[in-house]
């Protein structure tokens, strides 16, 4: 997805884990993908450069769909679709 599609997502759930390094967004993530229902989105906001890489790697391992990310000033939003 562009960077302007995700601007408008809208997702079901958001994750702040800006407060944690790594791996701390991954494993806030794996904690709350369970609130929500199959086909919904979750966005997670981390401060940590490594998220970047981990929760891609994670929705490819798991089944999960990554959508992208896009920075804002001092943190990245990152988008998933739950498998």
């Amino acid at each position: 997805m562009t960077t302007e599609e995700l601007r408008t997502l809208k997702s079901n759930l958001t994750v702040d884990a800006r407060g944690t390094a790594c791996p701390g967004p991954l494993l806030a993530a794996k904690k709350a993908i369970g609130e929500i229902e199959s086909g919904e989105i979750m966005e997670i906001l981390s401060a940590d450069e490594g998220t970047k890489n981990d929760i891609p790697r994670w929705c490819e391992k798991v089944g999960h769909e990554y959508l992208g990310f896009y920075d804002e000033d001092s943190f990245s939003r990152l988008f998933l679709i739950k498998e």
